[in-house]
């Protein structure tokens, strides 16, 4: 087990964490339907409430918050904490929102794209020309499930763009260091896929056939279930794994680099901080904490 240092507890399922300039951490809590700012002295405070269930977040190149609501879980708890179990009866809709990073106001910017509704944003990442791309996980309905996809979209609210479609539960996702490839981690499969970039926001399609219009980056043996993703400036992709209980790092290649154990198996996501990069801070949902750890290698530092 990875030796870390708890930050703050008592949350909410958070998830999404973003390291913010003035070195507090932004996370949603997707069972309170709040953004929630913690400092590093572990105080807590509501930054933003959305209602739904704020998931993924980035900081956008104008300094604001911008959020993948996946409009609201219904929740089980178990003796290891408490999960999601599907679409909430009162869910509110699947939306990206942008948030004022001073003042908390909330907008949203997408709930569709043409005649589709989004249903469960679930992550989200910036490229270098001001867009985003972000999964859409879809949410399960009784013995019904969504196929996911992914978009890209811009912040000005001109452009929202189906990228990718269908995967099955897209959770993670993150770019490569030069900006070319981007990868998208898959829940249930436990697959890690990759798409070249030829343009921001046109991935290129690979020779038929493949399931979800990507490459296989990484297929691991096992009982995998990804989560979010970070990606480190070597270009290794750490992994957030459910059930597993942490975060399984793998080459571009696919070979597993390293796994570390946390004792939370709702361990959903991490970002990179601290001198050098060197520091993970990670959400460990089902018990609600926020955690710090050594990290071996550098972190990207996120467009």
């Amino acid at each position: 087990m990875t030796d870390f240092i708890e930050i703050a507890d008592g949350l909410a399922f958070p998830e999404g964490p973003v390291l913010m300039p003035d070195g507090s951490i932004v996370l949603g809590e997707i069972a309170n339907g709040q953004i929630t700012r913690i400092g590093m002295d572990g105080r807590k405070s509501m930054l933003a409430s959305t209602g739904g269930g704020p998931n993924g977040l980035a900081l956008g190149p104008d300094g604001n918050l911008y959020v993948c609501n996946n409009g609201g879980f219904s929740w089980g708890r178990t003796d290891q904490g408490l999960r999601p179990i599907g679409r909430s009866d009162d869910n509110s809709g699947g939306r990206i929102e942008r948030v004022d990073a001073e003042t908390g106001k909330v907008e949203r910017m997408y709930d569709r794209c043409d005649d589709v509704l989004l249903s469960a944003p679930n992550d989200i990442v910036f490229d270098r020309h001001g867009g985003f791309y972000f999964t859409d996980h879809g949410h399960r309905h009784g013995r019904k499930t969504d196929h996911g996809a992914v978009y890209y979209a811009k912040t000005d609210g001109s452009l929202i763009r189906e990228v990718a479609y269908p995967l099955t539960g897209p959770n993670g996702i993150g770019l490569s260091p030069d900006g070319s490839i981007l990868y998208v981690a898959e829940t249930s499969s436990g697959r890690l896929w990759s798409w070249r970039i030829e343009t921001p926001g046109q991935l290129a399609k690979p020779d038929w056939p493949s399931p979800t219009g990507g490459d296989l980056a990484a297929g691991l043996a096992g009982f995998q279930r990804y989560d979010s993703l970070a990606v480190e400036a070597s270009g290794n992709i750490a992994i957030a794994t459910l059930r597993f209980g942490g975060i399984v790092v793998v080459s571009p290649s696919g070979e597993e680099v390293e796994r570390i154990r946390t004792p939370d198996p709702y361990t959903t996501n991490l970002c990179f901080g601290g001198t050098g990069m060197k520091t993970a801070f990670v959400t460990l949902s089902g018990s609600g904490r926020l955690v710090s750890m050594d990290w071996a290698r550098p972190g990207l530092v996120l467009n």
